[in-house]
């Protein structure tokens, strides 16, 4: 099941701003690898579906919200590549835009309320969907876990190859948007010590990230709270931040994960943590499909 043999590629672009202060920035772009399998979910992926060809599932099963990215793209690429998409959603039944295109890519939904939800840790909670979809194979929420990070190494790769491009012979670090930090720990895995990793929490410090890195990872990254008040909480200064940046340079953000992220490197660097001349890569997780959560 699925095209093992498709690896989408990433444009890494220079990003220039007027707040940098001497600082070279650029983003890996993979919110244009596809138009609907966008962002990093892809490559979170790709090592849970070698699972489950290896097993012989027919299909897999995985969770997350009313807007999530993750069953967003996992569905659609159970669409285009043929194989079963079944999806344990957060809290009741909605039609929100994402809800709409899930079942358009003909993803199984169930509900599972906002207490049957938060069940997801606890041990036996895949006992039951497994006796009723033998046939699929469980990825975690947002395709967690140390597969989904290994799946995501490869874009150091890409940005390294990319590199002359920008008339770069090195960089110094990376920043990205942590939403479970699965995409950080495989960046940090690949890099092996070579440069640090900054990630960007989505999400209070409650909500496990720390954690879940910890378990896969052991040094070379740091965790920053740049949730603005929680995830999915916005204000007039993200929203203006965001539009100002798209009229910039014409970057689309959203405000759960992308937008957050740079205004906090923004931050960083006005508060003199970044010094002229280093160079750092800002990954775009796409997500841009959320955005129509959002007035």
């Amino acid at each position: 099941m699925g095209p093992f043999d498709w690896l989408p590629h990433a444009p890494l672009e220079p990003l220039k701003l007027d707040w940098l202060n001497g600082v070279e920035l650029a983003v890996l772009r993979l919110d244009r690898i596809d138009p609907l399998i966008s962002g990093n979910k892809w490559f979170k992926l790709t090592e849970h579906l070698a699972q489950a060809r290896a097993i012989g599932a027919k299909g897999v099963i995985s969770l997350g919200g009313a807007y999530s990215n993750h069953l967003h793209a996992l569905a659609a690429a159970g669409k285009r590549f043929d194989f079963l998409t079944v999806g344990l959603l957060r809290g009741h039944p909605q039609e929100t835009p994402t809800v709409l295109d899930l079942k358009t890519f003909g993803m199984q939904l169930h509900w599972l309320g906002y207490g049957g939800y938060r069940a997801r840790h606890e041990p036996g909670f895949w006992l039951p969907w497994r006796e009723q979809y033998p046939h699929l194979h469980p990825v975690p929420e947002g395709g967690g876990g140390l597969a989904g990070a290994l799946g995501c190494g490869v874009l150091v790769e890409q940005a390294r190859g990319q590199l002359s491009n920008l008339g770069w012979a090195d960089y110094d670090a990376w920043w990205l948007a942590a939403g479970t930090g699965t995409t950080l720990a495989g960046l940090v895995l690949a890099e092996a010590g070579a440069h640090p990793v900054y990630g960007a929490m989505a999400v209070p410090n409650d909500h496990g990230v720390a954690r879940n890195v910890s378990a896969l990872v052991q040094g070379g990254y740091e965790l920053l709270e740049t949730s603005r008040g929680g995830f999915a909480k916005v204000d007039p200064l993200l929203l203006d931040f965001i539009q100002h940046t798209e009229h910039a340079c014409g970057l689309q953000l959203e405000p759960l994960y992308t937008g957050k992220a740079l205004l906090a490197l923004k931050q960083q660097i006005e508060a003199g943590r970044f010094t002229p001349g280093t160079r750092l890569i800002f990954i775009h997780t796409g997500g841009l499909q959320g955005r129509r959560g959002f007035p």
